[in-house]
């Protein structure tokens, strides 16, 4: 099968929708499919040869982040040469509704399109305006994934359409046979905590657990904390400097390091206040054997079965991150139970079986229209209007 994914987002700056298309290319490209990708990136940014750059990317604040994005006529010309010489069996758009490429290529392609959906937004005066204008888009689509029951949520709440849940993939193995490091490995004393994030981006929540360690360290003066993460540290470091002996800044650190400090590590803290669709480290460190901590937003209570394979604290409080932290690192058999429960259930995420399901969404979609996909030669007028709808958006978003 010749397959055509489309990332929104720039290979510049990979985030989680980008690796998540790298490992789902990778993976069917293994099983014999033939994948090609069209995604932003700039000139000097290195792709593999299955990766066709759609341009490059401008920089726009979004669900608390910042999305770097491409759109206009010159993307669109681009995507519609790619779709033409793709002569692709089957086109799956990861976002298609965010005003980026992938929007671009379903307005202008025709024949089974599989969507998926990541995002996850309680409030989104962006999602309300564009939403009239994506009911053709919407229409299009042959078949919907969403990686998460919030996203789901997200989708039926905005466009009124439902999809089927297929979460994101993790290669799990590689976190259960991570060595673990002296550096970082726990005593009954002294256990040790990871904080994973970039540390100047306020929703990943470093500033929740700042301020939970004092609380910690009063019940468990050995306690030891490590944060890891791009970013400026300043002001983190500052308001941390009097636990300074507890505290570790690691920087940027490679996934390598990644699997062997969560597989070394008492606990993995997720602090973050919203934004999340779904919750992958939280998988990683279940894959790992750690204990994950998470803030009960919806995404996260759902990866960890509201609080089966995992504990949860009241989102954007630090007491209550403190006393959950404290339950876990004391109440050992509750927290042992916690991880054989985790660990059952991680292989539901591996990229072996989220392949599958993918798959047999495929051939569903396959099986509802049978034609290849082609370009579609009334794609011109929608653009016009999309490009009309998007403008307002921004002017609406700015004011």
């Amino acid at each position: 099968m010749r397959i055509g994914l489309v990332c929104p987002y720039s290979f510049d700056a990979p985030g989680g929708v980008q690796v998540h298309i790298t490992d789902l290319a990778q993976e069917l490209m293994r099983r014999g499919h033939e994948v090609e990708v069209l995604a932003p990136a700039g000139k000097e940014t290195s792709l593999p040869s299955w990766v066709t750059s759609a341009g490059e990317a401008v920089p726009i604040p979004y669900n608390g982040s910042v999305a770097r994005l491409n759109f206009g006529a010159v993307v669109a010309r681009r995507a519609r040469k790619w779709l033409e010489h793709g002569q692709f069996d089957l086109l799956h758009i990861h976002e298609p509704i965010t005003p980026s490429v992938g929007m671009l290529a379903l307005q202008a392609a025709t024949g089974p399109v599989v969507a998926t959906f990541h995002a996850s937004v309680d409030r989104s005066l962006a999602r309300e305006l564009i939403s009239p204008a994506a009911v053709p888009l919407m229409e299009k689509i042959t078949a919907r994934i969403a990686v998460s029951q919030a996203a789901r949520r997200t989708l039926l709440q905005y466009h009124e359409a439902d999809a089927v849940v297929i979460p994101n993939g993790v290669y799990v193995k590689p976190f259960q046979d991570a060595p673990s490091s002296p550096q970082w490995v726990g005593t009954p004393e002294s256990p040790t905590i990871a904080f994973l994030g970039r540390m100047d981006e306020s929703r990943k929540g470093l500033p929740i657990l700042a301020g939970a360690i004092p609380h910690v360290l009063r019940q468990i003066p050995g306690a030891r904390f490590f944060i890891a993460g791009r970013g400026d540290a300043t002001e983190a470091k500052r308001d941390l400097a009097p636990y300074a002996d507890h505290v570790q800044f690691l920087g940027g650190i490679t996934d390598e390091e990644k699997m062997s400090l969560l597989s070394s590590v008492d606990a993995y803290i997720a602090p973050q206040t919203g934004g999340e669709s779904f919750g992958i480290v939280l998988v990683e460190g279940m894959a790992a054997g750690t204990n994950v901590i998470a803030s009960n937003i919806p995404a996260f209570e759902d990866v960890l079965d509201h609080g089966a394979l995992g504990h949860t604290f009241i989102n954007e409080d630090s007491e209550d991150l403190a006393r959950v932290i404290i339950d876990t690192l004391t109440n050992i058999d509750d927290s042992t139970a916690r991880r054989a429960a985790a660990d059952k259930a991680v292989g539901r995420y591996d990229w072996s079986t989220v392949t599958d399901s993918i798959i047999d969404v495929y051939d569903m979609a396959l099986s509802t229209d049978h034609s290849r996909v082609t370009v579609d030669p009334s794609s011109a007028t929608l653009l016009g209007r999309l490009r009309e709808a998007w403008s307002e958006m921004w002017d609406e978003v700015d004011r």
